[in-house]
């Protein structure tokens, strides 16, 4: 089924957050349930970053029928394992992050890869299961206009976009952020997926890149450049209505609470902080004069916004689902005080499967604005 024609365009962004990408699918499911059931993917720009990146390009693949996609992305995170995203590097996972750590402050040359763990199966797995030749004849009959792929350059700490797009659209470049035309490819699905530290950096032409949730420092910048008018934000967080302070600390942080700590601000503080600053902008904008906004060359009108976060904390739902994790990692990610980490690298069947079923929730308690955000 072809795209109905709108003037305005529609932008999908997917943010990071390892095994938590799980509740997007469910989300997306909750979407196409309350769209006609015959919807061609309803988007016009998708945006993914880091595990968001792979429901993304899954979406991409798969442009002629919303459901098509979402059923595909359904079958792999419900039918996950942790084999089937990587492997230790070594026998010792928290041993090793401290000789990693020891490695990087001293400047030697590591002897092994920089990473704790190795995600050759998940490089495995995308191959089988995504055809991202379909990309371009799905932008070729009009079933999409852009999807973009972010990644961080290690070299230059530019977060940098990879878009594959109708003709029509440059190259653009801001601060600490640039959008480049390509082909998508597995390498940039790996390349956006990489947590630095967990998984090894991946070779993008002359250039190593990591995760692209790594100081991304505007999310939405991306779906704005390619031309989105109106933007649906799935995020991972499941934080924002968590009271500061909430959880008293007794004890001095353990590695894997430091670990989770980084990672967690990588993956979820600056999508909500960007999502506000948004916000803010479409309340000042109807104040600002034309002749302003001609001179600066600002957005010349506000951008429809629609969020759709976890309305439970992850961190809680991933320590219910402890017992899946390997036991080779559980000997090093305690449930008492790993939870952000755990929430990050638990690609099991049963919290997957949990986030999907919250997804689906969140997405059904929206029902309302989700028809009317796409005129449904």
């Amino acid at each position: 089924m072809l795209k109905e024609y709108r003037s305005d365009k529609i932008g999908l962004i997917l943010s990071g957050g390892g095994a938590r990408a799980a509740y997007q699918v469910g989300v997306l499911r909750g979407i196409a349930s309350i769209l006609p059931r015959e919807t061609a993917n309803p988007f016009d720009i998708i945006s993914g970053t880091s595990a968001g990146a792979l429901n993304a390009a899954a979406l991409a693949c798969h442009a002629q029928r919303l459901r098509t996609g979402v059923r595909l992305l359904e079958y792999v995170w419900k039918n996950i394992h942790s084999d089937h995203v990587y492997q230790p590097q070594s026998g010792n996972l928290l041993g090793g992050a401290s000789t990693l750590l020891l490695t990087m402050m001293s400047g030697k040359e590591p002897g092994n890869a920089l990473s704790l763990l190795d995600n050759t199966p998940l490089n495995e797995l995308l191959s089988r299961v995504l055809k991202l030749d379909k990309i371009q004849r799905n932008i070729d009959i009009g079933l999409l206009d852009a999807l973009s792929i972010t990644a961080s350059a290690y070299s230059t700490g530019e977060s940098v976009s990879f878009y594959q797009s109708v003709q029509g659209i440059s190259d653009w470049e801001g601060p600490h952020r640039i959008g480049r035309r390509s082909k998508i490819t597995l390498q940039h699905l790996m390349a956006s997926s990489a947590i630095p530290i967990l998984f090894p950096a991946t070779k993008i032409g002359d250039q190593y890149y990591g995760d692209g949730a790594v100081r991304q420092l505007a999310p939405t910048s991306t779906a704005l450049h390619l031309g989105a008018d109106r933007i649906l934000a799935i995020g991972v967080s499941g934080n924002s209505t968590k009271s500061p302070l909430e959880d008293p600390m007794e004890t001095a942080p353990s590695l894997s609470q430091i670990m989770g700590h980084i990672l967690n601000s990588a993956f979820v503080d600056t999508l909500e902080n960007d999502l506000q600053s948004l916000r803010h902008m479409n309340e000042i904008l109807p104040l600002v004069p034309d002749k302003v906004k001609e001179k600066s060359g600002i957005v010349t009108k506000p951008i429809e916004l629609l969020e759709i976060s976890p309305s439970e904390e992850l961190n809680i739902l991933a320590d219910q689902h402890y017992d899946e994790l390997p036991k080779r990692v559980s000997k090093y990610v305690k449930d008492s005080s790993s939870g952000t980490l755990l929430s990050l690298i638990l690609f099991e069947q049963g919290f997957c499967t949990a986030l999907w079923e919250l997804g689906v929730k969140d997405a059904l308690a929206k029902s309302d604005e989700i028809a009317h955000f796409f005129r449904s």
